[in-house]
């Protein structure tokens, strides 16, 4: 609608057994196609939907075949655990052999899954456009203070802090995200049950192989919590949590709460993806949050009707405005000043 342009002729739909079928309307032979694709509740169905699409355009001679995808799914699983696999780096090789030639998305979970990919990615930011609705839409926002409800969002909040010129605090201690590493005994070493040292390896059987002659092992300490602490001061202000993903709620209801004890009198959560599964919008509705401000790179109109509390972000103008540049040939810088590596 903002392009100007209307959309291709296209179906997509499942079969009886819920096979995904595409069938392409018209000739895309030697031409640039873009394909939208927001990720819904069910989102292997939208995975497919996408898969099925780019090799149906490959395979009818498209030139370049881009992929818009705002929340880009399995982002969250780009790192080893244990004994699983990185599926985020498994999609990037499917999407490459489906037939994408370059991908436009938001706010990736890791900068880092750039590299995932054999071809260009546009990872585009929602920081203008949250800082914006803080200084137009939260009174008296100079009275606030950027909250990061982990260390690992530190660097996100600071980079919100210094271009707001707001004072920053990290919650530390039981309420850092679920994303730990305490389970992965490859980062995390076990409990220890022999605390003078090491006597072997551990066999399949139980028992213990002794070590090689002359080789003692460090003692391994096993990882412990910290009590939760607040570095910073929120008393008597308006405390503003940034994240990328707000999806299981329940880190973000403790936040609140600790912020409320230590006497913060407003609580908004700000963040680029609104996923908000399962009871996501009861548990926000009951608990001492007062806003949560997400974009509309995923489609939440129903958590919105279960909840008032949540407030929604248009970031259909930067999308639309990466799409005309890219099939215009143009920089892309445009879109990206003002932004810093830690956004």
């Amino acid at each position: 609608m903002r392009l100007g342009v209307e959309l291709g002729k296209s179906v997509v739909f499942q079969e009886s057994n819920r096979e995904t079928r595409v069938d392409v309307k018209e000739s895309v032979r030697g031409q640039t196609i873009f394909i939208i694709q927001t990720i819904p509740r069910d989102v292997n169905t939208a995975i497919m939907e996408l898969l099925v699409m780019a090799y149906a355009l490959k395979t009818s001679c498209a030139k370049n075949i881009i992929g818009v995808i705002p929340y880009f799914p399995y982002s969250k699983q780009c790192k080893m655990r244990k004994r699983g696999s990185i599926v985020c780096k498994l999609l990037a090789s499917m999407l490459a052999k489906a037939g994408l030639t370059h991908i436009i998305t938001m706010d990736l979970h890791q900068k880092e899954i750039q590299g995932f990919f054999s071809f260009p990615v546009d990872n585009l930011r929602a920081s203008p456009f949250l800082i914006q609705y803080i200084q137009e839409e939260i009174p008296d926002y100079r009275n606030a203070i950027i909250v990061a409800k982990s260390p690992a969002a530190a660097k996100r909040a600071q980079s919100y802090a210094e271009r707001l010129r707001l004072g920053l605090a990290v919650i530390h201690g039981e309420a850092q995200c679920s994303e730990s590493d305490m389970a992965d005994g490859r980062h995390s070493p076990p409990c220890v049950r022999n605390t003078t040292g090491h006597t072997g390896l551990e066999l399949p059987s139980g028992k213990q192989q002794a070590p090689f002659p002359g080789i003692e092992l460090p003692i391994m300490m096993a990882k412990e919590k910290p009590p939760i602490t607040v570095v910073g001061d929120v008393g008597g202000r308006i405390a503003i949590i940034v994240d990328d993903i707000i999806d299981d709620v329940g880190d973000f209801v403790a936040a609140a709460e600790i912020l409320k004890e230590r006497g913060a009198y407003k609580i908004y959560i700000m963040a680029t993806h609104g996923l908000l599964s399962a009871d996501a919008p009861r548990l926000i509705e009951e608990s001492a949050i007062d806003e949560v401000v997400v974009t509309n790179t995923v489609p939440h109109e129903v958590q919105k009707l279960q909840c008032p509390k949540i407030k929604t972000v248009d970031v259909s103008m930067i999308l639309a405005e990466a799409i005309r540049r890219i099939h215009n040939g143009e920089s892309m810088a445009y879109l990206f000043r003002n932004i810093t590596v830690d956004d």
